[in-house]
């Protein structure tokens, strides 16, 4: 091992764990990965999570169990805080790491666009302690609706407002819609169809799903409506205070509930040149992933912005498969010596999104045709199971989407929050 190079992996979403897998039985590399939390989790089906379709550990899986077969792969629990490239390591909130490669796999955050009423007041959907949050605040005011009288206050807490119209968006307004129509009826007897509140989706753009085909967008909207979606667009939320959600349309909606999914940026760290960031504060790279500025520094997935591919000059998606790709590719490359390196070129594989029970819209690769309807639907259950990271997870999931397929039930709808302990000082 002591002729081995180190590479300290940051991040162990899509790309980082990619990386590994391409990398992990190479005799010339040691590898570190360095996450702060201590297991992986699928995000396309954190919104299953948030609304109790699934439980977490469906969707997730501890590092350690993952590599714990891979002999030259190492985990660290911690946080970056700081990058200085000058001494090669990296400072996390519990040590310091010297590496010789550093890959940046950090992923993304919810991007609240400056505004501290939104970021303190809404619920966002980017982690599983934001999808328990939700799952908590959502049915704790289920049940705090059935002890009101005031018909108006009742309406409030169970009014939903989601901003962004993509498909984290579109596949909440739909769950929402069929909760209300399956199960809050059955399970809240005390609520009356005038109290069950309203769905609104947001958006600043002219379609839902607007990176996907225009087939696709009318035929989305078409069925969120039919599920009683209200659908807002060419509209941002401006603020959200005091249980009002404020549009640039100038209109209001009083609500308790804003969920936020209109905006992500990459994670940005102390130490990287700024001119190292570009678009969406993603590391700029070239085509072999090399951040620009350094010689050992690469960026992968939602952190990259590749220059240099003419065909996505503004980046590729900020989506599993280019992380995928480029995590490969950039192990494939490190195998070899410097001479034969392959420049990424991003193989498009399609887009898929979810409406609802048998609805789902699918585009194949530079929309080439289109799917709509039961035929989307099964093709986005089979592709999110097989993502999952292991056997166990994907046979819970496809256990636990059969039940609801035929009750119409979903199981995991418990409130489950830490309980604070008092100061024994």
């Amino acid at each position: 091992m002591e002729n081995k190079k180190t590479i300290v992996i940051v991040g162990g979403g899509f790309a980082g764990l990619a990386f590994i897998k391409n990398l992990a039985s190479s005799n010339k590399y040691h590898l570190i990965l360095v996450d702060i939390n201590n297991y992986n989790f699928f995000p396309p089906l954190i919104y299953q999570v948030s609304t109790g379709f699934m439980e977490p550990s469906a969707i997730s899986y501890p590092y350690r169990k993952i590599l714990r077969d891979k002999e030259n792969v190492r985990f660290r629990l911690g946080s970056l805080e700081k990058v200085v490239a000058s001494e090669n390591k990296i400072i996390l909130n519990n040590g310091e790491l010297h590496y010789d490669i550093l890959v940046m796999a950090t992923g993304t955050e919810t991007n609240f666009f400056g505004n501290k009423n939104i970021e303190e007041n809404s619920l966002p959907m980017k982690t599983i302690s934001d999808a328990l949050t939700l799952r908590n605040t959502l049915f704790t005011r289920l049940d705090r609706a059935t002890r009101l009288s005031n018909k108006e206050e009742r309406k409030k807490l169970l009014t939903f407002v989601i901003a962004g119209a993509g498909p984290t968006g579109v596949e909440l307004s739909g769950v929402f819609s069929e909760m209300r129509t399956h199960i809050l009826k059955k399970d809240y007897p005390e609520l009356m169809d005038e109290d069950l509140g309203e769905i609104y989706l947001i958006d600043g753009q002219d379609a839902v799903l607007a990176s996907m085909s225009k087939k696709s967008q009318n035929y989305t909207y078409k069925k969120l409506q039919q599920l009683g979606v209200h659908i807002k667009l060419n509209t941002l939320v401006k603020n959200f205070d005091e249980g009002i959600v404020f549009l640039s349309d100038k209109t209001e909606i009083e609500t308790e509930n804003l969920i936020w999914a209109a905006g992500i940026s990459a994670k940005t760290f102390e130490g990287f040149y700024p001119e190292s960031y570009g678009r969406g504060k993603r590391l700029k790279t070239d085509v072999f992933n090399l951040v620009e500025g350094y010689y050992n520094i690469y960026a992968l997935g939602d952190s990259a912005i590749i220059c240099g591919d003419q065909e996505y000059p503004n980046g590729h998606p900020q989506l599993a498969q280019p992380a995928l790709q480029q995590a490969k590719n950039l192990a494939e490359n490190l195998s070899l010596n410097n001479k034969s390196w392959k420049a990424f070129k991003y193989t498009d594989k399609g887009s898929l999104a979810i409406i609802g029970r048998n609805k789902a819209v699918m585009d194949a690769p530079k929309h080439a045709f289109f799917l709509k309807g039961f035929i989307a639907w099964f093709i986005w259950i089979f592709v999110h199971i097989m993502g999952l990271v292991n056997f166990k997870n994907k046979f819970r999931t496809f256990y636990n989407w059969i039940g609801y397929y035929i009750y119409k039930d979903q199981y995991f709808r418990m409130i489950i929050a830490p309980r604070e302990r008092k100061s024994k000082e």
